[in-house]
C-alpha cells in the first residue's frame, strides 16, 4: 500500500510452463522457449518471406516447425502442396483445426515427428522458421537430401546465418562456412528483429536462401572433414605453423604408414579393412577446440609446438608435409582467408603425395 498504489498480481500463463519458458497464445496454446517455439506474428514479414522464396504454383513445399500455421497459410496459397513437419502434438492439432474444412485442407500434409529423425519425402522448396538449436544438423540433413531440391529459405539465429554467408577474411568465417559452401550457394535475404516473434527470442534473426550445388562437388566426406578440422584448429595461424605441430604430424604419419603398409589400390579388398585403422582428426586432442578461440589474431609464436622435433623418419615425414605446402604456396597462408577452391586444391596436393586425413 506504500505510495497509495495497489500492486496487482499478473495472471499465470496456461500450460504449466515455468517463468520465462512459455508464453500464452490467444488460442490457449503455450509456446515453450526451451523448445525453440517462437511464432512469427508480423503478417507483413510472412508475406515478404513468401515473396522472396520464389514459389511456383506447381511446387511441393516442405515447412519445418509450422507452429500455429501463420506461414503455412501463405505457403498453401502460393504452392501446390505443403508438407509440414511438426514435433509438438499440440501444434499438429492446431494446424488440423485451423485448416479443416477450408479449400486448403486437401493440399496440406502434416507429419508429426522430429525432423532430424524423419525420412523426408520429395519436395521442390523448403521454407521454414526453425528451432535454432537444430540449425546445424538440419542444414546438413537438407543438403544431403536426394533428389536435390531447388532452394531452401530458412530463418536462422542471426550469427549462425552470418557464418553461412561469410567470406574469406570475415570474422565469422569458419569450418561451418566452408562445409556449407562446399554443398551449396548461400545468400542473405533479410534481417529480422526479435520483436517480430511471440514470444520474442533473445537475439535477432536472419533469413537466408540456400541453393544446393548442381552438380555436387565430389569429396570423400571423412577425408574432407578431417582435413578441415586440422586447418581450422587455429584459423588465424599460418598453415605452416599448424602442420608443424607434433600431434598433427603424428596423426598424418600414422595414416601414411598404414596406407603404405597395406599398399592400397583401387578395388583392393584390404582397403575397407585398412581404412578402419586410419587415424582421424578427432584423435588430436587440440582439435576439439572451437576454431573461433583464435579470434584475437592468433600470433603464430603463441601456439607453435617447438620444431625441435623428432629425429629420423618423423623429421623426414615433416619435410614431406611441408613440401606439399610449399608446392602450392600455402605455407604462409591462413585458413581464415582461404577460398573453398584453395582448400580443395590443397587437399588434392596432400592426397597426391599419399597423405590422408581419415
Amino acid at each position: 500500500m506504500a505510495g497509495g498504489k495497489i500492486r496487482k498480481e499478473k495472471p499465470k500463463a496456461k500450460g504449466g510452463g515455468g517463468a520465462g519458458t512459455s508464453a500464452p497464445y490467444q488460442g490457449g496454446i503455450s509456446f515453450h522457449k526451451s523448445k525453440g517455439q517462437h511464432i512469427l506474428k508480423n503478417p507483413m514479414l510472412v508475406d515478404t518471406i513468401v515473396q522472396k522464396s520464389g514459389i511456383k504454383s506447381t511446387d511441393t513445399i516442405l515447412e519445418i516447425g509450422p507452429g500455429t500455421g501463420n506461414l503455412t497459410k501463405k505457403l498453401l496459397e502460393a504452392g501446390k502442396l505443403v508438407i509440414a513437419v511438426e514435433v509438438d502434438p499440440r501444434m499438429v492439432l492446431e494446424l488440423q483445426r485451423r485448416f479443416q474444412g477450408t479449400p486448403h485442407s486437401s493440399r496440406l500434409k502434416v507429419i508429426q515427428g522430429d525432423v532430424l529423425k524423419t525420412e523426408l519425402p520429395y519436395f521442390d522448396i523448403c521454407v521454414a522458421n526453425i528451432p535454432y538449436q537444430i540449425s546445424s544438423p538440419l542444414t546438413f540433413k537438407l543438403l544431403n537430401h536426394q533428389p536435390a531440391f531447388r532452394c531452401a529459405i530458412i530463418m536462422f539465429q542471426r550469427e549462425f546465418a552470418m557464418r553461412l554467408v561469410a567470406q574469406p577474411g570475415d570474422k565469422l568465417y569458419c569450418r561451418l562456412t566452408v562445409n556449407t559452401q562446399l554443398l551449396s550457394r548461400v545468400f542473405h535475404l533479410l534481417k529480422v528483429g526479435k520483436n517480430n516473434f511471440r514470444p520474442p527470442p533473445k537475439v535477432d534473426s536472419s533469413v537466408v536462401r540456400i541453393e544446393p550445388r548442381k552438380p555436387r562437388i565430389e569429396v570423400k566426406q571423412k577425408e574432407w572433414d578431417g582435413f578441415l578440422r586440422i586447418c581450422f584448429n587455429r584459423k588465424n595461424k599460418t598453415l605452416g605453423a599448424i602442420f608443424r605441430q607434433k600431434n598433427v604430424l603424428s596423426l598424418l604419419e600414422k595414416n601414411y604408414k598404414t596406407l603404405q603398409a597395406l599398399n592400397l589400390s583401387v578395388g583392393n579388398k584390404d582397403a575397407e579393412m585398412g581404412s578402419s585403422r586410419l587415424g582421424n582428426a578427432n584423435e588430436v586432442e587440440t582439435m576439439e577446440m572451437d576454431d573461433d578461440d583464435d579470434e584475437d589474431g592468433g600470433a603464430d609464436d603463441e601456439m607453435d609446438v617447438e620444431d625441435g622435433d623428432a629425429e629420423g623418419e618423423t623429421s623426414e615425414f615433416k619435410n614431406k608435409v611441408l613440401a606439399v605446402l610449399k608446392e602450392g604456396n600455402f605455407e604462409e597462408k591462413r585458413s581464415s582467408k582461404l577460398k573453398l577452391e584453395e582448400f580443395l586444391y590443397l587437399l588434392s596436393l596432400f592426397n597426391k603425395a599419399g597423405i590422408h586425413f581419415s
